[in-house]
């Protein structure tokens, strides 16, 4: 399956589509994430400094990961807000590096003005785990020309995991996203990623419902993005309490998106994922 992305900047790997550009590529691609955060839930503290945040970009970049997510501040449950100059000081250096890499940069944030700034950088696109709930984030995509990926989170990171609960998870948690979609869109924003938000404010059987729900939500005109790397329903499952050792739990759940229509996965093992979703296009029927 091909899969497209519009911006209305220039893109590494992009083609010129009238007065924008059109990243493609076919079947799932792999989003990898370089969080420079000291907190986040697997891998806190190991991309904090430039240079190992650089050198884990070059890996991505040479084992075939397509966008690289770079993230500042912690959403895992229960984290606590970053001022925006404290996020700004931990990803803008990791943007410029990345300048005139071939790098295709997503900057994982909540708010507008580290959006603004990191567009300003050089950075492509914005990944708000929000939503685009706030006007003002719709706002500086539109300006920027920059898609947005728009997630479906219940609560906040600091209380999405106390006890969410849905009418029907699949019903509400789409429904959600065709509308933040078409709010993002009627604002100017050229294009936009659904995301059904895996483990952000869901159960073991919300998030599992969403899984064997995705052909309904790939179905749409949009790109869709998986990202259950490491997370707890890996544990629930498998018994893997150590989040460092849930690659091999997270690969078969991103098969199975890749399968039913994922146009990204979202993994903290980039390589592994670039690998083990060629193998599995190779043995599709073409």
């Amino acid at each position: 399956m091909r899969h497209a992305l519009h911006f209305r900047r220039p893109v590494p790997g992009a083609h010129r589509d009238g007065d924008g550009w059109t990243l493609t590529w076919e079947g799932a691609a792999v989003m990898g994430i370089l969080n420079v955060t000291p907190d986040s839930f697997s891998d806190g503290g190991r991309h904090a400094a430039l240079d190992a945040a650089l050198a884990a970009a070059r890996a991505m970049q040479e084992a075939g990961v397509l966008f690289i997510d770079i993230g500042g501040e912690s959403t895992r449950p229960g984290a606590q807000p970053v001022p925006a100059h404290e996020e700004l000081d931990r990803v803008l250096p990791v943007i410029r590096a990345l300048q005139g890499t071939g790098a295709v940069i997503s900057v994982d944030t909540m708010k507008p003005e580290v959006a603004a700034e990191t567009l300003r950088a050089g950075a492509h696109l914005i990944n708000d785990v929000t939503g685009l709930r706030d006007p003002q984030m719709r706002a500086v995509c539109a300006e920027a020309g920059a898609p947005a990926c728009v997630m479906h989170m219940q609560g906040e990171p600091r209380t999405m995991q106390r006890d969410p609960h849905y009418d029907d998870v699949v019903q509400d948690v789409h429904a959600y996203l065709h509308a933040q979609a078409q709010q993002a869109l009627a604002a100017g924003v050229p294009d936009v990623i659904l995301d059904p938000g895996i483990g952000f404010g869901k159960t073991l059987e919300h998030n599992l419902a969403l899984l064997r729900a995705l052909p309904d939500l790939t179905a749409s005109d949009h790109p869709v993005l998986i990202g259950a790397s490491r997370k707890r329903l890996i544990d629930f499952i498998a018994h893997v309490p150590d989040a460092a050792e849930r690659d091999p739990g997270t690969l078969a759940l991103h098969l199975h998106a890749a399968r039913h229509g994922a146009a990204i996965v979202r993994a903290h093992a980039g390589a592994a994922h670039v690998q083990a979703l060629r193998v599995q296009a190779a043995l599709n029927p073409t």
